[in-house]
């Protein structure tokens, strides 16, 4: 039997926790629901994203992407928020959506895959994909996951959501499609997606807020918003984007006018699988930025 001093075991025990300390904060995408903690979701806009002719301005959208994640995080810098997301030795898969319009901008992949690579990770290890995860090696082997993905209204799951995304790493996704896709929240516990996932960003951009059938897009049921919803959260950040489409669908309408298809797998997500916060007192929601047209 090996004997430790005093002394020795609580030096030992002061630098396990100077360690512990100096770690960056990763978190399963549950644990809110878990501890009853709140989630903290940002939500922030700038009325200069767009130009007159729709064009995202990148300059804008990185210091957007920036100011939120630090907010998100509450660091001082950007680079230390970053930190806390991605570690250098972690394989990143960046997981978009193509399928729209509207569909994830290339210029958001762009600027996430070089805030990964500028927070250390090999550029060989980072990929930006969407239907082809299955097939594609760094999502097969990553450790870390972004989730980034614009809302739209959707034929099956009443919308597009975070939750939503990661449909493509099922080898059968129209098996997901019962009830209203109610159990897509079930996704996130498959083995290549469990527990990887250190950031969602659903982009608020020009969503798409109404619509009945397959491919419905409609321009007239677009707005320019010019918002990022931002959280660790997926379910939260789902359901307050959902808010929002709500309280333009009142504005648009003037009445409550139901889903086409009821998107309840957002509140599914919460009270069945316990993946986040769909309820809007366990949000916490940080608005930053343009104000006017916020909606909630």
């Amino acid at each position: 039997m090996v004997k430790t001093s005093r002394r020795t075991f609580l030096q030992t025990g002061a630098l396990g926790t100077a360690y512990l300390l100096t770690m960056p904060h990763w978190r399963s995408e549950s644990q809110s629901t878990q501890t009853g903690e709140k989630s903290r979701v940002v939500l922030i806009r700038d009325e200069n994203l767009l130009d007159n002719e729709g064009n995202i301005n990148k300059s804008v959208l990185e210091k957007m992407v920036d100011e939120g994640v630090k907010n998100l995080f509450q660091t001082k810098t950007p680079e230390e928020a970053w930190e806390k997301v991605v570690r250098p030795e972690d394989i990143v898969g960046i997981k978009s959506n193509v399928a729209g319009p509207p569909r994830t901008p290339v210029e958001l992949e762009d600027i996430l895959k070089s805030r990964v690579v500028s927070s250390g990770v090999p550029l060989d290890k980072v990929s930006v994909d969407d239907r082809g995860v299955l097939r594609n090696p760094i999502f097969k082997n990553s450790t870390a996951l972004i989730n980034v993905r614009p809302m739209r209204t959707h034929h099956w799951s009443g919308v597009g959501s975070l939750v939503k995304n990661y449909i493509m790493f099922s080898e059968k996704p129209p098996s997901w499609h019962a009830d209203s896709c109610a159990n897509l929240a079930g996704l996130w516990d498959l083995p290549i997606v469990k527990g990887k996932t250190r950031l969602n960003i659903l982009v608020m951009i020009t969503p798409l807020f109404h619509g009945k059938g397959p491919h419905h897009y409609n321009k007239e049921y677009t707005w320019n918003y010019q918002g990022l919803v931002i959280g660790v959260d997926p379910v939260a950040c789902d359901a307050t984007g959902l808010r929002i489409f709500k309280a333009k669908r009142l504005q648009y309408f003037g009445n409550e006018q139901p889903f086409a298809v009821s998107p309840h797998h957002i509140q599914v997500a919460q009270d069945k699988y316990h993946l986040g916060n769909a309820d809007e007192n366990r949000i916490e929601l940080v608005k930053l930025g343009w104000e006017d047209g916020v909606l909630i």
